[in-house]
């Protein structure tokens, strides 16, 4: 098989088709772009539970002198004897895990180190905003939080319990939503790539069917005369990949990373992650432009 007869049948039939083949790389290009993207917001999305799954579930905030609530100014602040008791009742719970208790002060410096690329926001909070709280790891979250919050809530001392597993909840149904969401239009973009490789493929193969006709007289083999024709999708694809491969770096650090700084608790994803969503997507670019060219050359290209 002589390499340069195929190497020239391949460009012949890009360059005749040379608007289906822009069209076709474009959208093999978007296609797997989303398809990354959506794989990236799986990943950080993971990621970012796999970061708080080991973090605490349960925050009970005591009463200082600025807290609003009530019971908070009935009684004023917590006293030393108050939060002693708190954490015996909060330790002899067999469904409590760990107990930590945070000072004031501990609340703040973490407070600081979190915003830390907010000067403006942490400037406008003083050390005395911020209540002392006890840190509850729970054994069972989701069969245990109703328990231990009921067993310390209204006990003097105590200003609010807060379950922390809720206010991430919504946080992640909404990146779980925005991933559904671009991973539905870049299967639904796949799905037209697959018809546009399907035209591609058959209007190239009517263009040279007297070519065709005559290395079929010749004695070529069905192999030799279909394999310019399933090259010219795979390239398409490739030259695609390596487009969707420039965007999906743009998306991770332009968007993603600079996304980080806003949310507190960020974890950025490494250059593994992203170099492990390039290659599937070239193996589903390669593989959908093969795949489609090879089906519908038994189709259409009859030897």
């Amino acid at each position: 098989m002589r390499a340069q007869f195929v190497l020239q049948e391949i460009w012949i039939g890009l360059r005749r088709n040379l608007t289906m083949t822009v069209a076709l790389i474009v959208v093999v290009a978007i296609s797997l772009s989303l398809l990354g993207v959506g794989l990236l917001f799986v990943k950080q999305v993971d990621a970012t539970r796999s970061y708080w799954q080991g973090k605490v579930e349960l925050s009970i905030y005591l009463c200082t002198a600025q807290s609003v609530s009530v019971q908070c100014k009935q009684n004023g602040p917590s006293t030393a004897a108050q939060r002693q008791q708190i954490q015996q009742t909060l330790t002899s719970m067999p469904q409590v895990a760990s107990v930590v208790y945070q000072s004031q002060q501990q609340a703040y410096q973490q407070f600081k180190q979190e915003f830390s690329n907010n000067p403006s926001f942490v400037s406008t909070v003083a050390q005395g905003d911020i209540p002392d709280s006890f840190q509850v790891k729970l054994k069972n979250p989701q069969a245990d939080y109703g328990t231990v919050a009921s067993s310390v809530t209204g006990k003097s001392g105590v200003d609010s319990v807060i379950d922390d597993r809720s206010i991430l909840a919504k946080f992640y149904k909404l990146l779980g939503g925005a991933r559904n969401a671009v991973v539905i239009v870049a299967v639904i973009l796949l799905v037209a790539a697959t018809l546009l490789v399907a035209n591609t493929i058959r209007l190239s193969a009517f263009s040279r069917r007297r070519e065709t006709g005559i290395m079929r007289l010749v004695g070529a083999s069905n192999f030799y005369i279909q394999l310019p024709f399933l090259l010219e999708g795979i390239i398409a694809g490739l030259i695609g990949w390596a487009i969707s491969v420039g965007l999906l770096i743009a998306v991770k650090s332009l968007w993603l990373d600079t996304l980080q700084q806003y949310f507190t608790f960020n974890v950025i994803l490494s250059a593994g992650d992203l170099v492990e969503v390039v290659i599937l997507a070239m193996c589903v670019g390669v593989l959908l432009c093969g795949a489609t060219s090879f089906l519908t050359l038994r189709r259409y290209l009859r030897v």
